[in-house]
C-alpha cells in the first residue's frame, strides 16, 4: 500500500512536514504488529510481576498480597527472598559461567567452522548438511545420547580414552562435582556450535569478492585480511549470533535438567525456578525468580546491544 504524498503545500497547511507523515503512517501500518507483541510477549511478563507479589501456590496458596516479600524477605511460605537467597545467587553463578564458555567457544568454533564452509575447498558443500545433524537431534535425544556416552562404566568416551591411554581409569563425568558442570558445556558446544556457524556462514556471504581480491593485489596476508576485512565486515552477523545464543544459554533449562537434575553443582535459573514451581509448589516465589531472571537477561542484552552499536559507530567514522 502506498502511503499517501500530498503536496508539500497540504503539508504544511497541516503544520507536519512530508518526512514526519512518512513516520507516522508508518505507526500507523505497525500498530497491528505491535499489539499482537504485546499481547504476546507483555502480558505473560505482566501477569507473573502480578503473580510474584503474592504467596501463590499450587498446594492451596489463597494467593493474598505479600509485596516484595518474595523478593526481599522472608516469604510467607518460608522461603527467603530471591535476591537474598544463596541458592539462587549460585544459580545465577552458574548460568553466567556457562554462557560465558559455551557462547565464547562456540562463536569462535563457529567462526573457524564458517570459513571453512564459506572456502572454496573440495567438500565443503557436503560439509554444510553435516554439520547441522547435531543441531538438528532435539536436545533430550542428544542429552540422552550423551548420558550414555558419559557413564563411568561403559560409556563409549571412557572407553576410547583408555585405549587411547589418555586416563588410567574411568572417569565419572556427570556425578564428579567439579567434571559436571564442563561436560554439560562440552556436550552444548557440540550441539549449538552448527547453529552460530551457520549465522556467520550468512553474514560471510553477503561480503563481495572484490574485497578480497583488492586486498591480494595489495599484498595483505590472510591474517591481516581476516583482521582487518572479513572481521569488521562480518560483525553485524556475529552480533546477532551472540545475542540468540546469549539468550539461549541464559535460560538453558533441558540439557541440564536431562544430564544432571537439579543438583547444586549445574543448576541454573531456570532450573531453580522450575524447582520451586513444580518440585515445591510455590507459584509465587517461583514468579519472582522469573522476574528476575527476565531482569537481569534484558540488562545483559541492553548492554550487547549498545556495545555493539557503538563499535559499529566507531567503525563507520
Amino acid at each position: 500500500m502506498a502511503v499517501p504524498e500530498p503536496s508539500p503545500g497540504d503539508a504544511r497547511s497541516q503544520g507536519m512536514t512530508l518526512q514526519q507523515r512518512r513516520v507516522v503512517w508508518a505507526w500507523v501500518f505497525m500498530s497491528p504488529v505491535l499489539l499482537a507483541l504485546l499481547a504476546v510477549a507483555l502480558w505473560p511478563l505482566v501477569t507473573t510481576f502480578l503473580a510474584s507479589l503474592t504467596d501463590a501456590s499450587i498446594s492451596g496458596g489463597d494467593g493474598r498480597l505479600v509485596g516484595l516479600s518474595n523478593f526481599l524477605h522472608q516469604g510467607a511460605t518460608g522461603w527467603g527472598g530471591v535476591l537474598a537467597s544463596h541458592e539462587w545467587w549460585r544459580s545465577v553463578g552458574n548460568t553466567a559461567l556457562f554462557t560465558l564458555v559455551t557462547v565464547g567457544a562456540e562463536t569462535i568454533i563457529g567462526m573457524l567452522l564458517a570459513l571453512v564452509l564459506n572456502s572454496r575447498l573440495r567438500g565443503s558443500r557436503p560439509l554444510r548438511a553435516a554439520v547441522l545433524i547435531p543441531w538438528a537431534i532435539p536436545t533430550v535425544v542428544s542429552s540422552e545420547i550423551w548420558t550414555w556416552m558419559l557413564q563411568q562404566q561403559g560409556g563409549i568416551l571412557n572407553l576410547l580414552m583408555l585405549d587411547a591411554h589418555l586416563i588410567r581409569q574411568p572417569i565419572d563425568w556427570l556425578s564428579d562435582p567439579s567434571l559436571m558442570l564442563p561436560a554439560v558445556m562440552m556436550v552444548d558446544i557440540w550441539k549449538t556450535t552448527p547453529f552460530m556457524a551457520l549465522l556467520i556462514l550468512a553474514g560471510l556471504q553477503t561480503i563481495p569478492r572484490d574485497v578480497y581480491e583488492a586486498a591480494r593485489i595489495d599484498g595483505v596476508g590472510p591474517l591481516k585480511t581476516f583482521f582487518r576485512v572479513t572481521l569488521p565486515l562480518v560483525w553485524p552477523a556475529v552480533l546477532v549470533a551472540v545475542i540468540f545464543r546469549m539468550l539461549d544459554a541464559l535460560r538453558v533449562f533441558d540439557l541440564i535438567y536431562v544430564m544432571t537434575g537439579a543438583v547444586p553443582q549445574t543448576e541454573t535459573m531456570a532450573v531453580y525456578i522450575q524447582s520451586h514451581l513444580v518440585g515445591f509448589g510455590e507459584i509465587g516465589y517461583a514468579s519472582a525468580a522469573s522476574v528476575v531472571m527476565f531482569l537481569i537477561m534484558a540488562l545483559l542484552l541492553v548492554a550487547i546491544i549498545w556495545s555493539g552499536h557503538k563499535r559499529l559507530l566507531g567503525e563507520s567514522r
